[in-house]
């Protein structure tokens, strides 16, 4: 019953409208914008670089210890990326070619694109409309752009990302999670569910239960560490597949616009189910319009949210056009995909067929890393919009919870888990994109000035408590 009910509003929520909504806010961004996002791509690398030390700024000057901010912006990336870098990387590109075939990816792609002005925005408006809360943190994100960018009467609004970010958090960045690790590890290794589920809780609760601070920290040592190993498995495994890569991209380009016949144990797929999977797949995976990223880009130790923005779009680059791409070809450089195989065991069949007796094993410990590092980053957007509904004494409370879900989501049965997470993803989505589009003259001016040479500030110190 509740299952055909989420089904419903996930057809609703995911239809032709939500994908209009999404291209179309991040389309007209990239135009207001100019195509800036992708014409500076390598000065957000640049500046992302300089702002590892929260001592260095981006400018190579050392920053005034006025530079509010709990975490460097380096770390404000890395703790986006930790949330971004997950089972979408693995799963989520297995399911959209499974159900929408070899030309979901091209339209993962084009969603990465216009999400990475999309998000540039989102980190913008993050930094320039943050508060510093009662215990003197920094909070941001859509709901306080929303509340201080947009005024009282839209307040609502920002309370319904917040009650969607909240909840959202326990299926996209917790149970979806412990639920693939668990699968994998018993999968490869023979681990019982139950057991991934506690030790999981266990690890993570150690860092969340710290705050942000710690959870930065951590971010910022895993993510490259385990980004840059998965790179390197997927690298070796298309060196050993290379003859097949030329046909793989053909695979992607031809069936971004030809339906794909039935063929093997693949069931065929339309072009508009292309489409839907590769964008809904592409945003699961990138979170570009989704409004969770800005959360850890306001904590950044940095004055200008143009900085940041430009830092922030990196997320998108790397983790859609990088690391998605890369699974993407393994599985389409092997023959595995066309047996009706799925989700995250599709890509560790198709990493073992170029690497037998590893590649499973190395999926199994790249995913259960990748949803480590997500539920710590979404551990901390959803106590951010649990903070901005209930005050900051519901911090604690909601950390607590978030770390008892954990196992209860390895145990969960999984089609019911990533139903629920699809849909309540584009809840977050509506109230967060409408803001963006309302807000976008901010995100244009700010830009202009920044890079006419005007000085960026972000807005008014703000009290959050009172």
């Amino acid at each position: 019953m509740l299952t055909n009910l989420l089904g419903a509003i996930n057809g609703v929520v995911w239809g032709p409208l939500m994908l209009v909504l999404l291209l179309g806010v991040g389309i007209y961004l990239q135009l207001g914008l100019k195509l800036m996002p992708i014409r500076k791509l390598g000065m957000g690398f640049k500046l992302m670089w300089a702002g590892r030390e929260p001592k260095a700024s981006a400018d190579n000057v050392v920053s005034k210890d006025s530079d509010e901010g709990e975490i460097s912006p380096f770390d404000a990336l890395m703790t986006a990326l930790s949330a971004t870098i997950g089972t979408g990387n693995i799963a989520g590109v297995a399911t959209a070619i499974a159900l929408g075939g070899p030309g979901a990816v091209f339209w993962m792609w084009i969603t990465a694109l216009v999400g990475m002005a999309t998000k540039f925005a989102e980190a913008v408006l993050a930094v320039r409309y943050r508060e510093t809360d009662s215990t003197g943190f920094h909070v941001g994100g859509p709901m306080f752009y929303i509340k201080n960018g947009l005024g009282k009467k839209w307040l609502w609004l920002g309370g319904v990302f917040a009650f969607f970010g909240a909840v959202a958090a326990f299926g996209i960045g917790n149970t979806v999670q412990s639920n693939s690790v668990a699968d994998a590890m018993d999968i490869t290794f023979g681990v019982p569910h139950w057991l991934t589920g506690i030790v999981i809780m266990v690890l993570a609760g150690a860092v969340i239960l710290g705050g942000i601070k710690r959870i930065a920290k951590v971010a910022g040592k895993l993510v490259p560490i385990m980004g840059i190993a998965y790179v390197v498995a997927g690298l070796l495994v298309l060196i050993i597949n290379a003859d097949q890569i030329g046909e793989a991209f053909g695979l992607i380009f031809y069936y971004a616009f030809n339906p794909m016949a039935a063929a093997g144990g693949f069931a065929g797929a339309a072009v508009m189910a292309a489409i839907r999977f590769g964008v809904a797949r592409g945003i699961f995976s990138n979170e570009a319009g989704l409004g969770s990223a800005p959360i850890a880009h306001a904590a950044a130790k940095t004055k200008n949210p143009v900085r940041q923005g430009l830092i922030a779009m990196l997320g998108t680059f790397i983790d859609t056009i990088i690391v998605c791409t890369i699974t993407a070809l393994v599985i389409l450089t092997s023959t595995v995909w066309m047996e009706g195989e799925a989700g995250a065991s599709l890509t560790a069949l198709s990493f073992d067929a170029a690497l037998p007796g590893y590649g499973n094993q190395i999926v199994a410990v790249a995913l259960a890393i990748f949803a480590f590092t997500t539920i710590l980053g979404w551990s901390f957007y959803g106590e951010k919009c649990c903070q901005f509904l209930f005050g900051t004494g519901s911090i604690m409370i909601y950390r607590v919870l978030f770390v008892l879900a954990i196992p209860l989501g390895a145990i969960a049965q999984l089609t019911f888990i990533w139903l629920m997470a699809d849909t309540f993803n584009a809840m977050m989505a509506i109230p967060n994109l409408i803001a963006l589009a309302l807000l976008s003259p901010v995100v244009f001016k700010l830009t202009k000035d920044y890079f006419d040479g005007k000085d960026v500030l972000p807005g008014e110190e703000l009290d959050h408590d009172q």
